[in-house]
């Protein structure tokens, strides 16, 4: 893989930020271990194999060079021992020595489609791997809660199946892969736990604790996957424990260095492709389906991201007003125009982590008066949030604070009158910003933990109920900051214009000359540190800078 030469200097960086990642957040890892190949000289012009000099381990994952390297060892170790000390610590009177029962996770499964024999890209149960990185299917993992050691069972394949799948791993294999106490055969697995459990002291026709997930994804609203197998019921006292869950996910919800920096190289991967796409605009000429086309190549040739976390939003002019534009019916299809504004969303996947950036830019390379009026307002607001974001910030008291500058950056336009309090009052805001600020960012892109017991629950105000989390921020979450204005006439503006709880602030007639504009969201991906935020996203966000790299400019990337 080569990088271009802007793309490898941000490439580096991911490297040289790590240190900086160790000092901000509040869980600090005992080594640097994401690293990125340097990017000086391609090695095929010395001679050399592209792989010669990957300093890596059966452990390491990587794609190749120039890509992330990171040791499951580490990683997933560091995670395991954090989720291990809380559970000990909230369900075990807070012993940090051990505690009874075995955790077991099992793995996703095949995407088949429909009933066919053809399958989907394969992407692992999100908590399967935040504990152990297991890349396939149908695999299960167990951490025994005294001695804090780590299992994993493998299924046991047919050996004609070397046919079509290549060589098959054996348990010694995978203990070496992924970095665990012991790899066994799935069929093994009901004896293990046995002896994990008498080793405890559990006694009984039925060993336990055998603790499993059971919760339920507060954004989908779909349950987790629930580890089960032959004769579990049977043989074990499985305890389908919401609190172990609640414990799991809260973890998920403050990354450690280590998953900060993959995010932050999924960023950059991601802002990269971003960049081609507004230099690959030409309207009249472009489709929107070929920006999407042009993001999904840059990002897997150039960065090994093979997957991607939602379905790309390549929305122009008018489309920019449909929130997940995009979908099987609307599947980026529109001919570029030069008047358009283009709204586009999309981020990439490495090793499960996702970034999820939004950029707007005029097609035409230059801003017009109305394109700057309401992208000016979206990146004000998108600027205070970030500059406001630190540990103990109430998540909702961000989104009325972009709500009030676009209402008063509206209001200084001419689109709307009256108080900007009042506006407030009366939901104005949703009416331009009909969804949440922003959501938590992971191995999942609305990544979990947004409304676990305990944490204010979902308001019924329009706009603040499509919040993903009403939460108080803490050092180390990942949240995306995506404030957005769009005129959306048929769902909303047309009907505000006769209610008469919000009619007299609307402006009606400077409104109807945005008939057909669109919208514009400005998304960022943020860390939350011990004094602030940092922007893991490296895009052009001024308009000057839009308008320069349109033109040709180099970029480098500046982070907020």
């Amino acid at each position: 893989f080569i990088w271009s030469v802007h793309c490898a200097s941000m490439l580096l960086r991911t490297a040289s930020n790590l240190t900086k990642l160790q000092r901000v957040c509040c869980t600090r890892p005992s080594a640097p271990v994401l690293r990125s190949h340097r990017a000086t000289v391609h090695p095929a012009a010395s001679g050399r194999s592209a792989m010669a000099d990957l300093q890596t381990d059966a452990s390491t994952y990587h794609m190749g060079l120039n890509t992330l390297r990171i040791s499951r060892k580490a990683l997933h170790g560091g995670l395991r021992s954090r989720v291990l000390e809380v559970l000990r610590k909230d369900l075990s009177g807070g012993s940090t020595t051990g505690m009874p029962g075995v955790l077991l996770l099992q793995a996703g499964g095949p995407f088949h489609v429909y009933s066919t024999d053809g399958e989907l890209t394969f992407k692992q149960e999100s908590y399967m791997h935040y504990l152990f990185g297991v890349q396939e299917e149908d695999w299960y993992g167990a951490i025994d809660l005294n001695t804090g050691q780590a299992h994993l069972f493998m299924p046991r394949l047919p050996a004609e199946y070397a046919v079509w799948m290549g060589p098959l791993q054996v348990p010694q294999d995978a203990l070496a892969k992924y970095a665990v106490d012991s790899v066994h055969y799935a069929d093994e697995m009901s004896d293990v736990l046995k002896q994990l459990l008498a080793a405890q002291g559990s006694k009984g026709p039925k060993l336990g604790p055998l603790f499993v997930l059971a919760g339920i994804n507060s954004d989908s609203g779909r349950p987790t996957l629930r580890a089960s197998f032959k004769d579990m019921q049977n043989e074990f006292e499985v305890e389908p424990d919401a609190k172990v869950f609640q414990v799991v996910t809260n973890c998920r919800t403050v990354k450690s260095p280590e998953e900060v920096a993959i995010l932050r190289y999924a960023n950059v991967v991601g802002s990269a492709g971003h960049v081609k796409m507004m230099r690959k605009t030409v309207p009249g000429i472009t489709m929107e389906y070929q920006l999407e086309s042009e993001f999904l190549h840059h990002c897997y040739a150039n960065g090994g991201c093979r997957t991607y976390g939602y379905t790309p939003i390549c929305a122009s002019g008018p489309n920019g007003a449909t929130l997940h534009y995009g979908h099987a019916g609307a599947p980026n299809d529109r001919e570029v125009q030069a008047e358009d504004m283009m709204l586009v969303d999309m981020g990439c996947e490495y090793y499960r982590y996702g970034s999820d950036i939004t950029c707007c830019w005029p097609a035409s390379g230059k801003f017009s008066q109305k394109q700057r009026l309401v992208y000016e307002a979206v990146l004000r607001a998108h600027t205070a949030v970030i500059a406001a974001l630190r540990p103990g910030v109430a998540w909702p008291e961000m989104h009325t604070l972009a709500y009030r500058i676009i209402l008063e950056d509206l209001s200084a336009g001419g689109l709307l009158r009256g108080s900007v309090e009042d506006m407030l009052a009366a939901n104005v805001g949703a009416l331009f910003m009909p969804h949440g600020l922003g959501h938590f960012l992971g191995i999942d892109t609305h990544d979990v933990g947004g409304y676990l017991p305990g944490n204010p629950e979902r308001s019924t105000r329009p706009g603040y109920k499509s919040l993903r989390t009403s939460r108080s921020l803490k050092c180390g979450n990942v949240i995306t900051v995506e404030p957005g204005c769009y005129f959306n006439f048929p769902a909303l503006l047309n009907p505000a214009f006769e209610n008469p709880a919000v009619k007299d602030f609307l402006v009606k007639d400077a409104i109807m000359a945005f008939v057909g504009f669109g919208g514009v969201r400005i998304e960022d991906n943020v860390v939350v540190t011990e004094t602030g935020a940092e922007s893991l996203t490296l895009v052009p966000r001024t308009v000057d800078d839009i308008e320069a790299v349109m033109a040709g400019a180099p970029w480098q990337g500046k982070a907020l």
